[in-house]
Order: structure tokens, then C-alpha cells, then sequence
């Protein structure tokens, strides 16, 4: 299988770069690179610094996810649910961490505090219509397709 390939850099000596946990993970898990702890009151969001940039190839974008053990077991997650990183840009990829617990959270650095999947993205071109095919489901929206 052929690798895309992605240039990083490290804005700091200490960033670490960025690791997937298994052979077939699909996200690479990214780092905190921070001064001292930062501590997360509950319903805070805290921009948690990883000293990356990345070049990502245009067609791509990198998308941030939560840490699902990060996640579940402390309540720590994006503020944003998904976090897009464009491949025009390059400055430092921040995660905005939300504390979503009863209590306080402490990131430490080095933490791994979120995971980055590199996806292909299409490029699409809009068409202003008078009207749309019909489907099954119409303009059925939020539970229109049943619970079960």
C-alpha cells in the first residue's frame, strides 16, 4: 500500500509527533505540548496547544475526533465535536478541549488529548436548480426513517 505522505513541523522541541496506536488505527493520536497542566472546570473549553503544523495535501482535510477512552472515561472531548483542518492551512494545530464532566480535569503534558484523521475530500460544484429529484424519503428530516 502507498502512503500519503504529510509534512510536519515542530514549532517547539517538545511537541511530540503525532502516533498511531495500531497498526490499523485510522486516526493518529496528537499530543499536548504545554507549559504547565492546565486544569478544566466542568462546561470549560480550553485551547490545548500541540506545537504542529501540518501540510496537508489539497484533496484532503485533516479531521480531529475525540480520544474515545478520553472521552467516556473523563469527559474530555472537542468543543466542536469535529475539528477541520483545511489544507490551506498551516499554522499550529490547536485542540479545543471541552470538559463535559461533573468535575474537574487536569491535561498534563504530553497527554494524548485528541486523534486526527486524514480524509479525501471531493471536489464538488454547486448547481442552482427549480427542483430536485424525488427520493423515498422527501424532506423527511430528524427520526422521518423510524427508531429501530
Amino acid at each position: 500500500m502507498v502512503k500519503l505522505q504529510i509534512k510536519i513541523k515542530k514549532l517547539d522541541s517538545r511537541a511530540k509527533m503525532p502516533v498511531y496506536s495500531s497498526e490499523m488505527a485510522a486516526g493518529m493520536d496528537l499530543h499536548a505540548c504545554l507549559e504547565e497542566d492546565v486544569i478544566l472546570a466542568p462546561g470549560e473549553t480550553a485551547m490545548i496547544p500541540t506545537r504542529l503544523a501540518m501540510e496537508i495535501p489539497a484533496g484532503y482535510v485533516g479531521l480531529i475526533y475525540a480520544r474515545s477512552g478520553m472521552a467516556v472515561k473523563r469527559g474530555l472531548a472537542p468543543a466542536n465535536k469535529v475539528g477541520v483542518i483545511d489544507a490551506d492551512y498551516r499554522g499550529e494545530i490547536l485542540v479545543a478541549l471541552y470538559n463535559q464532566s461533573s468535575g474537574e480535569q487536569t491535561v498534563e503534558d504530553g497527554e494524548r488529548v485528541a486523534q486526527m484523521v486524514i480524509t479525501p475530500v471531493p471536489a464538488v460544484e454547486l448547481i442552482e436548480v427549480a427542483e430536485l429529484n424525488d427520493s423515498v424519503r422527501g424532506a423527511g428530516g430528524f427520526g422521518s426513517t423510524g427508531i429501530r
